[in-house]
């Protein structure tokens, strides 16, 4: 009798430390979408004070300026700074700052946040408004896995951590496209060295508008990516493919080295992994705030808050490299506005290990990108800040991920990528393009030798 009690407790303890599957909203609730929220999820009002507007159908207007397929505008250029957060008034707005955007006012005096009127730009086609309103209800988690969803937001209204992250995971940000970017590192002693000179190749099966649930769960991919570096000449030619399922697990990653000339499968790539894609300044799942799976952290759904995050940020489009990079992105080039962000806290889940034990998230409730992100050491000291900035794209539409980095609040250091200042091709709309672009046998034959 003692050994069956013994052996029951055991089972129970086991499932009380698994992740349970959830599932999705009433049809009542999902109702809200078409109500008193925006078809992705935000709720469509304005706060109270007036400072955060209502949602009245996003940016969608062709920008002045703005060429398909080459540069873009700045649909808010007339903007002018309401006010400017410094190391002088930053106590002013403490409530309203990440803990680490705090923790930059303390370590650089000179930084800065110029706070702009708040636009709420963000949109998405029809069909992905229509794809959303299902998912609703008909997608679940089952344990760290995102179920049942297809071709838009997963869970407009989430219940949990894990379905915020997933709807940054899957968030709107076209279906196929092509960037030039530039990268850099920001040494302690505030040098810019060039990591990633680099076009890279990007496509969402997941938005594929041939798609359905079902064929997501038999090929299991939602977004490929190849980059091949054209630059700093140290690394001009080497090429990086990937592949993201929903399974994690099976996450595949190849690298293209001209000093082997040969392709590499990489063993990990997943979680605390330095990423080639930065020369491995950032770990895989620090890639635009966060870019890992779920499954070594325990999630927490911390409720909502207005918050001063990077927005909106066009206008980084028309500055050169140079007039951006230092120890932070020069704040004279860099928008912030007032927006409501849920906030999402990861712990280190029993069993498993990480560089970062906890961290916590700030993400958009209109985009889904988690714009904002702290991680702490194994000694509970604030590490790491990381931010991803959007900007508008009315082509597609929508308000997508842009420039991204971090800063090392211990070592000094930074990271800066995807600008696209220098480039005269910036988030180029494409056609689809076929599945054998995105395989390391394509990166092999235009490997250079």
């Amino acid at each position: 009798m003692n050994r069956l009690i013994l052996s029951v407790a055991a089972t129970l303890a086991t499932f009380s430390v698994m992740p349970l599957a959830h599932a999705g909203v009433s049809a009542g609730e999902a109702a809200k979408l078409k109500t008193e929220l925006t078809p992705l999820g935000g709720e469509k009002a304005g706060n109270k004070d007036g400072t955060i507007p209502a949602w009245t159908g996003g940016y969608t207007t062709p920008i002045p300026g703005d060429k398909p397929g080459g540069t873009r505008g700045d649909p808010f250029k007339a903007d002018k700074p309401l006010f400017s957060i410094t190391a002088k008034n930053v106590d002013q707005y403490a409530d309203k700052l990440a803990d680490g955007t705090k923790a930059m006012f303390k370590k650089y005096p000179d930084y800065r946040l110029d706070v702009y009127p708040t636009r709420r730009s963000a949109a998405a086609p029809q069909w992905v408004y229509d794809n959303t309103l299902k998912n609703a209800t008909r997608a679940k988690m089952n344990g760290d896995t995102a179920e049942g969803a297809f071709g838009g937001i997963p869970f407009p209204i989430p219940k949990t951590g894990a379905e915020v992250m997933w709807n940054h995971k899957l968030r709107w940000r076209g279906t196929s496209l092509t960037n030039s970017i530039t990268q850099w590192q920001i040494t302690a002693d505030g040098k810019p060295v060039m990591t990633t000179d680099g076009i890279a190749d990007i496509q969402m099966p997941y938005y594929f508008q041939d798609g359905s649930p079902e064929a997501m769960a038999k090929h299991n991919e939602y977004w490929m990516i190849r980059v091949l570096n054209i630059g700093p000449p140290i690394r001009a030619g080497e090429a990086l493919t990937g592949r993201l399922q929903f399974d994690g697990a099976k996450d595949q990653a190849w690298v293209y080295l001209t000093g082997q000339r040969r392709v590499r499968k990489l063993p990990n790539a997943c979680c605390d992994t330095p990423t080639p894609a930065t020369a491995g300044v950032m770990s895989f799942d620090e890639i635009e705030t966060f870019n890992g799976t779920l499954d070594r952290f325990d999630w927490k759904l911390a409720g909502k808050k207005e918050l001063f995050i990077p927005y909106n940020n066009n206008k980084l489009f028309s500055v050169k490299d140079a007039d951006v990079l230092g120890r932070f992105p020069n704040p004279d080039h860099m928008r912030w506005e007032l927006h409501r962000v849920w906030v999402v806290d990861a712990a280190l889940r029993a069993g498993q290990r990480h560089q970062a034990p906890k961290s916590r998230y700030y993400c958009d409730e209109d985009t889904w990108i988690c714009v904002l992100g702290d991680r702490w050491d194994a000694n509970g000291q604030l590490w790491k800040t990381l931010w991803t900035t959007n900007f508008v794209t009315p082509d597609l539409p929508g308000t997508v991920g842009g420039s991204m980095g971090f800063n090392d609040l211990i070592a000094g250091t930074a990271f800066i990528g995807n600008l696209y200042g220098s480039k005269p091709a910036q988030y180029v709309v494409k056609p689809r393009m076929a599945d054998g672009t995105f395989t390391p046998d394509a990166m092999a034959g235009e490997g250079v030798r």
